[in-house]
């Protein structure tokens, strides 16, 4: 059998207020079908994290309901798991009428978890979809208060809950597990929402009787264990925050033969914006060639600039969310320049040392009766 194993769509995401849709439409109704179709493959893993939160815009939802149609009329089986950013009732809305339509949705832990076995050449193959869920989930679900007063840990609720997934699976069968949870050892990034009390630090060996394990929650594509048993990250589609900036982002293709050996590799997508990084000063900067990619630019000048947002958005990147100064000095951090901002000094002369310090000009009489008019307006308002 070969199948895609994706995760962490995040539909609906923002990139510093700037709305992804159009770029997740892209990805997926663009580089990820196109792989499907090239690839031939017989099922699809969706890992968790559909939607970036509980309550999705309505776009974000539409295109969800599209991919999903467009994979089931190629006949395609979808496995699918809520992640931590779903609203687990909401995305389970029709499970059960989609699961005729090899659509296979898990947004809860249950009592007794059935796998989803799907068929190939070689035999049957047990499928335990293993969705996000809080360890106060299992202590509820599997035990009293009698045989565990105690707090349940997030390891020990992974070990639970993957217990009894293993028991309706026969000895020596083919499996393959799917789950959204931080694997002990991963690599994390900015965009990923931290657990609160959620199931953390989970030791891979909790897989090891499984072929391959599917995860999803970290965005950056990385495999966990190599050995008798894979565990993987495929990663998320898209890059959603710049200390993602040089992720290959992708999805992963695996083929399970007859003795149940695994053969995966790594196929990138290509988005219509990237995002990036550049570093320089504003001229040097404003002078590169134009890109429609997202991009932060870090910007080595020594003095500030009120409009460099403005300058390099209309000069080179149309796109720019954010920027920084690296090199301006640390006049804020200095014990005498936070006396001379405190004390009986007039809003005015304050401003005037915060001006001159930040911007290193000179804070001219034209500023100075520009400010008093600002600050004359403000006091009529209160009044």
């Amino acid at each position: 059998m070969r199948f895609i194993h994706t995760a962490d769509w995040h539909l609906g995401k923002t990139l510093k207020n700037a709305s992804m849709i159009d770029e997740q439409d892209y990805i997926l109704n663009g580089e990820f079908l196109k792989i499907v179709d090239n690839e031939k493959v017989d099922a699809v893993i969706i890992a968790g994290d559909v939607y970036d939160r509980g309550i999705p815009p309505i776009d974000a939802i539409n295109l969800f309901d599209e991919i999903i149609n467009k994979l089931t009329e190629r006949k395609i089986f979808v496995l699918c798991i809520a992640g931590n950013h779903d609203s687990a009732a909401r995305l389970n809305f029709g499970s059960r009428l989609m699961s005729k339509a090899k659509f296979f949705l898990k947004t809860r832990p249950e009592k007794n978890p059935e796998p989803i076995i799907l068929q190939d050449n070689f035999g049957e193959i047990y499928f335990s979809l293993i969705p996000f869920f809080e360890p106060i989930e299992i202590k509820e679900i599997f035990l009293s208060e009698e045989n565990f007063s105690e707090q349940l840990t997030s390891e020990a609720a992974s070990k639970i809950y993957v217990a009894e997934t293993r028991k309706k699976i026969p000895a020596g069968k083919r499996s393959i597990a799917v789950a959204h949870l931080f694997a002990a050892g991963g690599i994390t990034s900015d965009s990923e929402r931290k657990f609160v009390g959620g199931v953390e630090n989970v030791d891979t060996e909790n897989f090891s009787a499984y072929n391959y394990t599917a995860l999803g929650h970290l965005h950056k594509p990385q495999t966990m264990k190599k050995t008798n048993f894979i565990v993987r990250y495929s990663g998320s589609p898209l890059k959603y925050s710049f200390d993602e900036a040089k992720h290959d982002k992708g999805v992963t293709l695996v083929d399970i033969d007859g003795e149940g050996k695994i053969f995966f590799q790594h196929i990138k997508l290509n988005p219509r914006r990237n995002v990036k990084i550049v570093e320089g000063t504003l001229e040097e900067l404003k002078k590169l060639p134009k890109t429609e990619d997202y991009i932060h630019a870090n910007l080595t000048d020594t003095n500030y600039f009120l409009n460099a947002m403005e300058n390099l958005r209309e000069s080179a990147f149309p796109n720019i969310l954010s920027l920084k100064f690296t090199n301006l000095s640390q006049v804020t951090a200095n014990n005498s320049t936070a006396e001379k901002f405190s004390g009986n000094n007039s809003i005015l002369n304050q401003f005037k040392e915060f001006f001159e310090s930040k911007s290193g000009e000179k804070f001219t009489e034209e500023y100075e009766a520009a400010m008093k008019d600002f600050l004359k307006e403000l006091d009529a308002e209160r009044e």
